[in-house]
């Protein structure tokens, strides 16, 4: 089936408008997914001695890259797989397969609207962190030109590349959702959401880069923090294309034969 703008306005607007209409479960969501970022930099201003740095940062350094991160975390990674996953195991998916549109395209533009939505919805919450840690901040060395936000548009992509193609696995294995549990360890330490990578012993934080979780939000806020200079980063953000590319052939490969696999009556 090709694209067709008419059919994607469509979705876009019929997204929108059901995320709004869970908007206080979003923010909720947010707040959840955000904790940690949030408390992290009182641990870092406690723990970094006055004057001192810890792995290179600053307290108040620490401070801009956890906030940096929230900013860029609720536009860039993608939960999709969940709600893809449940649509195989329903049956769901059957439904989607008989209308006029891809069921890419249906997954590609509901995690777009809904990424959209989620940035819009923490925008307040971004204003009120800022305020209340606005003396613990620090901008030397930061920057957000136009590679900073390519980047995170492709980290995006890298993330949602990756989970489309983790739930095409829900075409073969009765309960995908174990595979998924496990995901979020490595994710979250090797994407930079729980601490720098920089504070990683040398050959991990080497290794990680070797990977696609830090090219979904380390990536970007490293650039943004000014930890990966700006002017090296052509070769980095064809290292994202190449993920994103690859994710989606994976999945392409994995699509055709998971069809045939599955019952269109759900599990």
């Amino acid at each position: 089936m090709g694209f067709s703008l008419r059919k994607a306005l469509a979705l876009f607007r019929v997204w929108m408008q059901d995320g709004i209409a869970y908007r206080a479960a979003g923010v909720i969501w947010i707040l959840a997914d955000g904790v940690p970022a949030m408390i992290m930099p009182l641990v870092w201003i406690a723990a970094v001695p006055e004057g001192g740095t810890i792995g290179g940062f600053t307290a108040q350094q620490f401070v801009l890259y956890y906030l940096v991160l929230l900013l860029f975390s609720n536009f860039i990674t993608s939960h999709l797989m969940w709600e893809l996953a449940e649509d195989i195991k329903n049956g769901t998916l059957s439904i989607h397969l008989l209308r006029p549109v891809s069921y890419f395209q249906v997954c590609s533009i509901r995690n777009f609207v809904w990424r959209l939505l989620r940035t819009t919805l923490f925008a307040p919450i971004f204003g009120l962190l800022l305020f209340a840690y606005w003396r613990n901040l620090d901008f030397t060395g930061s920057y957000f030109g136009w590679q900073v936000w390519l980047s995170v548009f492709l980290g995006h992509l890298v993330s949602y590349s990756l989970v489309y193609m983790l739930s095409m696995l829900a075409l073969f294995l009765e309960e995908a959702r174990a595979v998924f549990e496990f995901y979020y360890f490595p994710m979250l330490f090797l994407s930079g959401q729980l601490f720098p990578i920089h504070l990683l012993p040398e050959w991990a934080s080497r290794a990680a880069t070797y990977l696609p979780f830090y090219y979904t939000t380390a990536l970007p806020t490293d650039l943004a923090v000014g930890r990966v200079p700006v002017e090296g980063c052509l070769p980095l953000l064809l290292v994202q294309a190449g993920w994103i590319f690859a994710h989606f052939w994976v999945a392409t490969l994995l699509w055709k034969p998971g069809l045939r696999q599955y019952t269109g009556v759900g599990m």
